[in-house]
C-alpha cells in the first residue's frame, strides 16, 4: 500500500469511526435527559451511556477508536478551559473580594494540604498505590488533592439562577468557584511537574523548580496574547457560527503548539519545555472577558459551543472506564469523598473566621463547593494519559467522587442558600423592593381588561369599584367597594404601598383622587385615563402621568405605520419580547458604566430616569441607586436582569 492510500484509508477509518462516535453522543444526550428527570446530573448519564457503549460491555467505541479520537480531549479540554475564564469577571467581584480572598485560601490550601496528606498515609488502602515508594505516594497523593480543589462553576450558575439568589453569600461563593478553578490550573500546573519527577526519579533542586517558573510565566505569557488573537477575531464582521468554529480552533491550536514545542525542545535541547495549554486557555478567556467589549458575545458563542463538546468528552470518557474497575473502587472513592468533605469543612472555617463574615456561615461555608465536573474530569483524563500504568485507576476513582458530588452537592448548596435567606423562588412574589402591585380606581370593561393583562406579568392588580358594575362576577382579583375618596378611605386599602395607582374614572373624580395622593401619600406613580384635553395641565402640575385615549390611539397608529417594528416591540407584541422598567437598588452596580454590565444581548436599554428626569445615555453613563432603566428585550433576558439588579 503506497503512501496516499494508507492516508486515504486511515481518513476513511477516522470518518467512520467520528461518525459512531456522533450516534453514540446523540443517544447520550437523550439518555442523560432520562437521568436529569429522576433527579440525576446530567454528566451522570453521559458517563453511564459512554460505559455502555464502551469496551466493558457493548464495544461500540473500542479503545482504538478512542485513541484515534484523543484531538477530541484536547478541543473539550480547552472549551472548559475558556468557559470557566469566562466566568472570571472582575467587576463582578469587587463587592465581595475580602470574603472571597479569604475563602478561596482556605479552600484552596487547607483542602489541598490536608487531603493530600491524608491520602499518602491511606495509600496502603487503595490498590494501585500499595506497591508504591513514598516518593510515588506523594505524587499521587498531591495529584489528588489538587482534584479535590476543582468545582464546578457551572453547576453554582445552574443552582444560583434555579434558587433566583442574590446576596453577598451567593456573591462570595460564586467569586470563588470560579476564582479557584483558575487557580486549580495553576496548582495542577505545578504538582504535575512534581508528580513527573518524583515518579521519573528526576531531581527537584533549585534549577527545576527555576524552570517550572519560567514554563508558569511562559504560559501566562502565551494565554494573553491567545485572549489578544480571540479580542481580534471577534472584531472581524463573522457571523456566529464562524466565531464559534474559531473558539475551538484557537482552543485546540494551544494544544498542538504544545505539543510542538515539547517536541522541538526535546530534539534541540537537553530539556523539555513544557507549557500548560488549560493554563493558557483561561487566561486567554480572562483577557477577552475583561478586557474586551466581546465578553457578551464570547459567553454566548460558549454556551453554544459547550454543551455539544461535553457529551462527547464525557461519553468518550465512560467509554474509557471499565465497569469492572468502577465498581471495584467506588467504596475506595466514597471514603475519599467524605475525606473531601471534612478538609473542606476546615477550609470553610478558616475563610469565615479570616474574613470576619457572619458567624451563622461559620459550618456552612463548605457546602456550596461540592460540586465537581468538567475541570476535575479533565485534569483526571491528563493524568491517566500521563501515568498509562496506574493512570486509568486513578481517573476512575476521581469519576466516581465526581458523581458522588453530582448528587450530593446541589441539594446542599440548595439548602444554604434557603439557610442564608438569599434565595427567591419563582413563587416569592417580588424579587425587589417593589411589590408590583397596581390600584385601579374605576371598575368597568377597560380596568379589568388592564388587571388581566397586568396579572399575565406577574403584577397583582387591585379594583376600586364606586358602583355596582359586575362587581360581583368579578373573583379573580381583589375588589373594594368606595362610595367616598377621602384619605383615610384611602390608607384603609393600603394605597400608600401599592406601586402604581391607575385612575379611570371622570376627570372631577380622578383629579379629586390625584390631589389627595399628590399632599399626603407624596412621591406616587399615578396615571391617568384623561377625559378632556382642556384638564390636561392639572394633572400634569400634580406629576400624573396622563393618557389620553383619542390621541393615544393616533399617536399609537402613527407608530405602526412609520416604525411598525419598533411598535410592536415596545407594545411587547412580538412573541416573547416584552419592555419593563427595573429600579435599580443593588449596591454592587451603583457606580457601574452601562458598559460594563453583563447583559443579554438581546436586551435594548432604551432610557434611564434619574430624580424625575430622563437622562441621555450611553456606554460610559455610571448608574446610580434609585435609577429607573426602561428596557425591551426577551423575556427570559428581563427576568435575568431584573435578578441582577436586584438586592
Amino acid at each position: 500500500m503506497d503512501l496516499s492510500s494508507a492516508i486515504q484509508f486511515d481518513f476513511i477509518s477516522l470518518m467512520i469511526v467520528c461518525i459512531g462516535l456522533l450516534i453514540v453522543a446523540l443517544a447520550a444526550n437523550n439518555i442523560a435527559v432520562i437521568f436529569q428527570k429522576i433527579k440525576l446530573p446530567l454528566i451522570t448519564g453521559f458517563i453511564v451511556t459512554g460505559i455502555i457503549a464502551g469496551s466493558s460491555v457493548l464495544n461500540f467505541i473500542t479503545k482504538e477508536a478512542i485513541q484515534e479520537m484523543e484531538f477530541l480531549f484536547d478541543i473539550a479540554l480547552s472549551i472548559i478551559a475558556f468557559s470557566a475564564g469566562s466566568e472570571l469577571y472582575l467587576n463582578e467581584l469587587r463587592s465581595r473580594l475580602n470574603s472571597i480572598k479569604w475563602m478561596t485560601i482556605g479552600q484552596l490550601i487547607i483542602t489541598f494540604v490536608l487531603s493530600s496528606i491524608i491520602i499518602y498515609f491511606f495509600a496502603g488502602n487503595i490498590p494501585f498505590m500499595r506497591e508504591m515508594n513514598d516518593l510515588s505516594r506523594i505524587a499521587v497523593a498531591i495529584l489528588f488533592g489538587t482534584i479535590f480543589v476543582a468545582r464546578s462553576p457551572s453547576s453554582a450558575i445552574a443552582v444560583i439562577n434555579e434558587m433566583r439568589a442574590n446576596g453577598p453569600f451567593t456573591k462570595t461563593v460564586m467569586g470563588v468557584t470560579v476564582l479557584k478553578d483558575v487557580l486549580v490550573i495553576v496548582l495542577f500546573a505545578v504538582s504535575f511537574a512534581l508528580a513527573k519527577a518524583f515518579i521519573g526519579g528526576k531531581s527537584t533542586n533549585a534549577i527545576f523548580f527555576v524552570i517550572l517558573s519560567f514554563e508558569l510565566l511562559l504560559s501566562f505569557g502565551l494565554g494573553i496574547l491567545a485572549g489578544s488573537l480571540l479580542r481580534f477575531l471577534f472584531s472581524l464582521p463573522f457571523n456566529g457560527k464562524v466565531k464559534s468554529t474559531l473558539i475551538i480552533l484557537t482552543g485546540y491550536s494551544v494544544y498542538l503548539f504544545a505539543d510542538f514545542l515539547v517536541y522541538t525542545s526535546g530534539h534541540y535541547y537537553t530539556h523539555e519545555i513544557v507549557i500548560e495549554p488549560l493554563l493558557i486557555c483561561i487566561i486567554a478567556s480572562f483577557v477577552i472577558t475583561n478586557y474586551s467589549k466581546h465578553r457578551i458575545e464570547f459567553s454566548e458563542q460558549l454556551e453554544k459551543v459547550a454543551p455539544i463538546i461535553y457529551v462527547i468528552f464525557f461519553t468518550l470518557t465512560g467509554a474509557s472506564l471499565s465497569i469492572q474497575t468502577l465498581v471495584s473502587v467506588f467504596g475506595i472513592a466514597m471514603l475519599l469523598f467524605l475525606v473531601r468533605l471534612v478538609t473542606m469543612f476546615f477550609g470553610g472555617i478558616f475563610g469565615v473566621i479570616a474574613a470576619k463574615d457572619p458567624h451563622k456561615y461559620t459550618f456552612i461555608s463548605w457546602m456550596p463547593y461540592v460540586t465537581q465536573a468538567g475541570v476535575a474530569l479533565g485534569l483526571a483524563t491528563i493524568i491517566s494519559t500521563e501515568f498509562p500504568v496506574w493512570g486509568q485507576a486513578f481517573e476512575t476513582i476521581v469519576i466516581a467522587i465526581i458523581v458522588i458530588n453530582q448528587l450530593v452537592g446541589p441539594p446542599l448548596f440548595k439548602w444554604t442558600l434557603n439557610f442564608v435567606n438569599e434565595s427567591h423562588l419563582r413563587a416569592t412574589p417580588s424579587r425587589h423592593k417593589h411589590n408590583h402591585d397596581a390600584l385601579i380606581i374605576g371598575v368597568e370593561s377597560q380596568s379589568l381588561a388592564l388587571a388581566q393583562q397586568l396579572a399575565k406579568h406577574n403584577w397583582v392588580p387591585k379594583l376600586v369599584s364606586t358602583d355596582d358594575f359586575k362587581v360581583d362576577d368579578i373573583d379573580e382579583f381583589e375588589v373594594f367597594k368606595m362610595t367616598e375618596f377621602t384619605i383615610e378611605n384611602l390608607r384603609k386599602i393600603k394605597c400608600e404601598e401599592v406601586d402604581v395607582v391607575v385612575l379611570m374614572l371622570s376627570d372631577k373624580k380622578n383629579y379629586e383622587i390625584a390631589e389627595l395622593i399628590y399632599e399626603n401619600i407624596g412621591k406616587k406613580e399615578v396615571i391617568v385615563r384623561l377625559n378632556k384635553r382642556e384638564n390636561f395641565n392639572k394633572f400634569h402640575e400634580l406629576g400624573a402621568l396622563i393618557i389620553e385615549p383619542t390621541t393615544a390611539i393616533v399617536s399609537l397608529l402613527d407608530h405602526f405605520v412609520r416604525s411598525p417594528n419598533a411598535a410592536t416591540l415596545l407594545l411587547g407584541m412580538d412573541k416573547g419580547q416584552d419592555s419593563v422598567d427595573v429600579e435599580v437598588v443593588n449596591k454592587d452596580i451603583h457606580g457601574m458604566r452601562l458598559r460594563e454590565l453583563r447583559l443579554p444581548s438581546d436586551i435594548i436599554i432604551l432610557s434611564i430616569k434619574r430624580n424625575n428626569n430622563i437622562i441621555i445615555s450611553h456606554g460610559y453613563t455610571r448608574l446610580r441607586l434609585g435609577d429607573i432603566i426602561t428596557l425591551v428585550g426577551s423575556e427570559k433576558s428581563i427576568e435575568e436582569v431584573m435578578f441582577k439588579f436586584d438586592t
